[in-house]
């Protein structure tokens, strides 16, 4: 009898404790499973073409903050003066207050030079921040190694490129070669001058996601030699002219390398040629900081897609 009851309770007490170990795992699974869901990141809105957000950037109908990540080579972080002026630009032309910029060092990738598909891939590699909530998220690589193709003795050179709505690359080692060249000109105005030029891209500008209320687009040879409108702007002097020409008319036209590449799926809305930077700032070595804004004409397109002026 004694053995019988001793049995029955072992039985009770085991059927307890494997009940007990079941509900455990279960619930375990279910709060790893949870986990997991909550830390799903959606990279979706963060990999669409260049100009595409646009709206969202400029007004604060969607998006209500920048979150701006610095992602740069050790050593070739850039100037916190080209950061300031850059935030300032931003403030200026968009209607978002509230701008976090993020830094984060990362290892150089030992290349001689970079195509844009290995520019998309390190992207995919390094990249920490994307849109959530009413955030919007932009990610600016620095670089320690030039685009491919590279001239810098012929002025045919690289500085910046975006290739995606929220995605942009700064050669920040030929921002540097490039600054070194000119005495009146330093390495925080060509940082600064690139950055915005290439967010002047982001913003929709010219006839990328941004619609012209006048038609300012320059235009530029095809490789069949047709004239086709190379997203920059005709206007003298304005930020997002493309189409000029580096010491006067005995330089090199320089439009050709300012036509979209194509490589691998990865389209470049824009790559802003050295020689287009040391022009532009060169008009404006009178002024105090030489920077360079947008003209009228892009102005009217911007503030009719959501921006401020």
């Amino acid at each position: 009898m004694h053995t019988y009851i001793i049995m029955t309770k072992y039985k009770g007490l085991l059927l307890l404790g494997i009940l007990l170990f079941t509900f455990s795992c279960s619930k375990s699974s279910s709060d790893s499973e949870d986990v997991n869901a909550t830390t799903q990141v959606d990279k979706s809105g963060n990999l669409l073409a260049t100009g595409d957000s646009a709206f969202d950037i400029l007004s604060n109908d969607n998006f209500d903050k920048l979150l701006i990540e610095i992602a740069y080579v050790s050593g070739f972080r850039p100037t916190e003066s080209a950061m300031t002026q850059f935030t300032d630009y931003l403030k200026q032309h968009t209607f978002k207050e509230d701008i976090e910029l993020v830094y984060n060092e990362l290892s150089s990738p030992s290349e001689d030079e970079l195509t844009l598909q290995e520019i998309a891939d390190l992207e995919n590699s390094n990249r920490t921040v994307f849109n959530t909530g009413s955030t919007l998220a932009i990610y600016i690589y620095f670089a320690d190694a030039p685009a491919e193709g590279d001239d810098l003795d012929g002025g045919l050179v690289t500085l910046g490129s975006v290739y995606r709505n929220t995605s942009m690359i700064i050669h920040e080692v030929t921002v540097r070669e490039l600054a070194s060249l000119s005495s009146s000109i330093n390495e925080s105005d060509v940082e600064t001058t690139t950055l915005n030029h290439e967010f002047g891209h982001l913003f929709g500008l010219v006839d990328l996601g941004t619609e012209m209320i006048n038609d300012h687009q320059s235009q530029s040879e095809n490789e069949d030699g047709q004239l086709v409108g190379d997203n920059h702007c005709n206007q003298e002097g304005c930020l997002m002219r493309a189409e000029l020409q580096f010491g006067g008319s005995s330089g090199k036209s320089l439009s050709s390398n300012a036509l979209a590449k194509y490589e691998a799926g990865i389209t470049s809305g824009c790559t802003l040629s050295g020689a287009t930077v040391l022009h532009l700032l060169q008009q404006n070595t009178a002024k105090v900081v030489a920077t360079v804004g947008l003209d009228p004409e892009c102005l009217l397109d911007i503030q009719a897609n959501g921006g401020r002026q």
